[in-house]
């Protein structure tokens, strides 16, 4: 059975996979590393890679996982990436998201911001049902804020600008947090949201299972 390296969104893990079916595959988690004081996005990807360490493995990432996948497209070229609900370069980022690396306050970490956050995050990725909120609230509550603060300013001093050629772009044409006409997928989900591994998991899972093994 084919080896898939998973990658997950911003903070989450294994858990975050699980609606989707991925039976005809053999997955594999790759594991959040501490970042490096400072660490590029490019930089962090290579350390990642160092888990997979195949110079052909395929490779999904989601969200920030995407961002990860496609750095490690870039130096690994024999690799197959698929993306999902991401992006392949800062331009794909909404310069209102962008905007944001002026002002850092991602950098506080007060009980109330943190609270209001977390509120945030629930409603802009569009979590539905009280399973998927469930599993999001779990993901929140374990997510170490060192790991998110470094992730966020690591995304928004992104300055990517490569397509990689070895890389598939999955993308929800109702994503609330990376819109659609910002981005140039390869396949879309109609009506998917940042979320639609969960909303969306069994379209997900098919064209998953069509990319991978043909």
């Amino acid at each position: 059975m084919k080896k898939v390296y998973f990658i997950a969104g911003l903070g989450a893990d294994s858990r975050s996979f699980g609606f989707l079916d991925l039976s005809f595959c053999n997955p594999q988690f790759v594991p959040w590393l501490p970042p490096l004081p400072k660490e590029t996005l490019s930089s962090y990807a290579e350390r990642m890679f160092s888990f997979i360490n195949d110079e052909k493995a395929t490779i999904a990432g989601v969200s920030f996982g995407g961002m990860i996948a496609t750095e490690i497209a870039k130096k690994h070229p024999g690799t197959n990436v698929i993306i999902i609900s991401s992006c392949k370069t800062y331009l794909e980022i909404p310069p209102y998201l962008r905007f944001w690396r002026f002002f850092p306050v991602y950098n506080f970490h007060s009980n109330r911001i943190k609270a209001f956050g977390g509120r945030f995050v629930l409603n802009i990725l569009g979590a539905k049902g009280n399973e998927q909120k469930k599993v999001q609230q779990e993901i929140l509550k374990s997510s170490d804020p060192v790991f998110i603060r470094w992730a966020v300013h690591a995304i928004l001093t992104w300055n990517n600008t490569v397509i990689p050629q070895n890389v598939i772009h999955i993308h929800g044409s109702a994503d609330p947090l990376l819109p659609y006409r910002y981005v140039k997928a390869h396949y879309t989900i109609n009506k998917g949201r940042h979320l639609m591994i969960m909303d969306n998991g069994g379209e997900g899972s098919e064209l998953l299972r069509k990319l991978i093994l043909t």
